[in-house]
């Protein structure tokens, strides 16, 4: 009678260590998705909070100075996300400032103390009233245009202390209530980037950098065909850029590993009038009637058979492509192999996770799964990401 007690004592005792052990898996990396919905109610079951650690709710707005709800349903919606906080105790629910739309007023709002302090109270207010973890800070871009914003030589030097402000009052807050806040920032994944700010210094205010590991290839601006998010460089394309690149460049610049986050794309872009040479791949091509496509799109328009798209894997940059010879047509695009090979290099690179935009992009879950299937897996089968790691 003891041994067979002892027995399934031991039982016990191996899968309490399995269940530790699978948790420390799915908890390493962490898994940041955006959320967008506009002026949409997000509904019930449309986010699965189990396979996210944090969600960064897009856009809030700033007006004279401070910031604002930039939708409607905002207030509704922070609600529905903050509630699934009891589905998953880890998950995190940030709301994102800015975007690529939204960044007309962060070069007066951070231009001096007082402007700050003003935005940086009312902040405060609206993390309180929303029941939020904190801020996510997507100025895109400090010091430069962006889509036309206004922008100053200064802005490089005001976005540090806009972020070591903010970080001055999260800990003042935190003391108070024992709960960590979290700020983040997205940041773009180019060397003009790198130019005007001060990540070595940024870096220590913040608890992550969403690097946004996409946009590499646009039919809009690029004259030939590429891909939208390379991991690697291909030497043939016509950007010379990837991935792998920009965290390097990051490092050097003096961003910690574990609070880089890798972008990953739920979307693609689309090349019209392209050759049939190589496959459609760096070849002239122009914009198509839609320029990109949702995740969704490409899987219920080009993925299934009878649409005369063929799909194509690029080894040296590690993604996919599709092209249709008869009509012409060129997409860049992520599928589960290409994601699943952007997770393994973040583990093997030990980042701090990667980040996606945007959830609504693929409302089946076949790219979050593939992450989340991709940061459960055994460190035995990342072998080939590790001998890539120095790419």
């Amino acid at each position: 009678m003891f041994g067979s007690r002892n027995r399934i004592f031991c039982l016990f005792l191996a899968s309490c260590c399995l269940c530790g052990a699978a948790l420390a898996k799915s908890t390493s990396t962490e898994v940041v998705g955006y959320v967008f919905p506009k002026d949409a109610a997000l509904q019930p079951g449309q986010i699965d909070p189990t396979r996210l650690t944090r969600i960064n709710y897009a856009f809030a707005n700033i007006s004279n100075g401070r910031l604002v709800a930039g939708f409607a349903k905002d207030p509704e919606n922070f609600a529905t996300l903050t509630a699934l906080r009891k589905q998953n105790p880890r998950l995190k629910v940030l709301v994102s400032a800015g975007g690529w739309l939204g960044s007309t007023n962060f070069s007066d709002m951070a231009l001096t103390p007082q402007s700050r302090k003003t935005f940086i109270d009312s902040a405060m207010d609206f993390l309180d009233r929303y029941d939020l973890d904190g801020l996510d800070v997507d100025w895109e871009y400090p010091g430069m245009e962006g889509t036309g914003h206004p922008f100053r030589p200064e802005d490089n030097q005001n976005f540090t202390a806009l972020l070591r402000e903010l970080r001055a009052r999260f800990n003042l807050k935190t003391a108070k209530t024992r709960r960590r806040l979290y700020l983040t920032i997205a940041a773009g994944a180019s060397a003009e980037y790198l130019q005007h700010t001060e990540m070595n210094k940024v870096q220590s205010y913040v608890d992550s950098v969403n690097l946004m590991t996409y946009d590499f290839a646009n039919p809009a601006s690029d004259p030939a065909t590429g891909h939208n998010a390379p991991l690697y460089t291909n030497p043939d394309a016509p950007n010379q850029v990837s991935a792998n690149d920009a965290v390097r460049a990051f490092r050097n610049a003096g961003v910690p590993a574990a609070k880089i986050y890798l972008g990953i794309p739920f979307y693609g872009r689309v090349w019209a009038e392209v050759a049939d040479r190589n496959h459609g791949l760096f070849q002239p091509g122009k914009p198509a009637a839609e320029g990109w496509a949702t995740y969704q799109v490409v899987a219920t328009t080009m993925l299934d058979e009878g649409h005369g798209f063929a799909r194509y894997w690029d080894a040296k940059a590690s993604v996919p492509w599709l092209f249709n010879a008869k009509k012409h047509i060129f997409v860049t695009y992520e599928d589960r192999e290409s994601i699943t090979a952007k997770c393994n290099f973040a583990r093997a690179h030990k980042l701090g996770g990667v980040m996606f935009w945007e959830y609504a992009n693929d409302p089946s879950g076949t790219l979050l799964g593939a992450i989340h299937k991709a940061l459960l897996t055994d460190s035995s089968t990342r072998k080939a990401s590790r001998s890539n790691a120095d790419r």
